[in-house]
């Protein structure tokens, strides 16, 4: 149903083109934004790094934050900005340790492989700092820009949280969770009520819509991936849809692979981030119809640029030419991504229409 046109609220929302999309709407070409689109592949990221010191004091930093985020907007014809933060923000605000090791990224202490919950104290005025970077982008982005926050999903945080650092194979949380499921639901709950507060505190800040990020769900066996992927996510989603109704929330399990159309379907997500690995033709045909997708050009495409970047965007448009579809990478743009093919990729998206 069409918004009332004396609220002007739902007049704006109704003229941002992704969020017509993650509510169902096909638009050709289909809007676009990119995975870590704030971030080291732009110099101007770079330069206020190494002005300002640690990811940390960034990410803590409401300028900071707000201008990393602001900055890809200012190069290219994006229809989102994605809040500039981590994942690892709300094991920091549940009481654990964080830093960020140069080269050999996070650590959290102590990990709860060897501690448990119940000796941390709770920090949520962390969150705090999130939300003001949140009011100051609000303040600055053009009417038309649908406005992205997000949050890690519970597996892939306690992933985490339990070896202090990140794995290959997330060894230590899934050995966990068979040894002492009811120890891991416990983790698992607290991250989620921090994240359910978290994100409903981000969109009360002034965010259209959340992403879920569960970055490491595909190192689970079917019957894990049900009981600390699609539950926990189900949980959070019905949470934050009651306490900010109308927010649109977007799902990514990367490496779910044949696991999505579950996913998909129990977790209730509005829409749903495909990965790279992930075929786009078999995933129009196997989610459930109007579903909103969002991806998947490979990263490693990007970097290539040239003729493999068009045969490859070609690709993804046709097989999602059905279907609300909203134009992204199958993960994070890398490092060094030139960005003269990020300037092409945009080219061809404009021609494409």
């Amino acid at each position: 149903m069409a918004p009332p046109p004396s609220d002007p609220t739902s007049l704006a929302s109704a003229a941002k083109p992704l969020l017509r999309v993650l509510r169902g709407e096909r638009l050709d070409p289909p809007p676009v934004w990119m995975m870590r689109q704030a971030g080291r592949y732009l110099p101007e990221y770079r330069a206020l790094r190494a002005d300002k010191g640690g990811f940390l004091d960034m990410v803590y930093d409401p300028a900071a934050a707000a201008e990393i985020t602001l900055q890809p907007l200012r190069r290219f014809p994006l229809d989102a900005a994605i809040l500039f933060s981590d994942i690892l923000i709300v094991p920091h605000a549940l009481g654990q340790q964080l830093s960020f090791v140069a080269g050999e990224g996070p650590r959290l202490a102590p990990p709860l492989k060897d501690a448990s919950l119940d000796g941390f104290q709770p920090a949520p005025e962390r969150f705090q700092a999130i939300y003001e970077t949140v009011r100051q982008v609000r303040a600055a982005l053009d009417p038309a820009t649908t406005f992205l926050g997000f949050a890690g999903s519970p597996w892939t945080v306690a992933t985490y949280m339990v070896a202090g650092q990140g794995s290959r194979d997330q060894e230590e949380a899934r050995s966990l969770a068979y040894r002492d499921p009811a120890r891991f639901a416990a983790i698992i709950a607290a991250i989620e009520q921090a994240t359910v507060d978290y994100l409903a505190g981000q969109v009360a800040a002034g965010v259209d819509a959340v992403q879920l990020f569960d970055s490491w769900s595909g190192s689970l066996s079917p019957l894990q991936f049900e009981q600390w992927v699609i539950a926990p996510t189900a949980r959070i989603v019905a949470a934050v849809r009651e306490r900010c109704p109308g927010t649109p929330i977007i799902g990514f399990p990367k490496g779910a692979g044949g696991k999505l159309p579950a996913y998909a379907r129990e977790t209730g997500v509005d829409a749903l981030g495909l990965d790279e690995t992930v075929d786009p033709r078999w995933a129009d045909a196997a989610l459930p119809p109007g579903l909103p997708v969002q991806g998947n050009l490979d990263p490693l495409a990007l970097i290539a640029g040239g003729e493999p970047l068009e045969r490859a965007v070609r690709f993804v448009l046709d097989a999602l030419k059905d279907r609300p579809h909203i134009f992204n990478l199958g993960h994070g743009i890398q490092q060094f991504t030139p960005i003269a093919h990020v300037e092409q990729l945009f080219a061809l998206l404009g021609n494409a229409a």
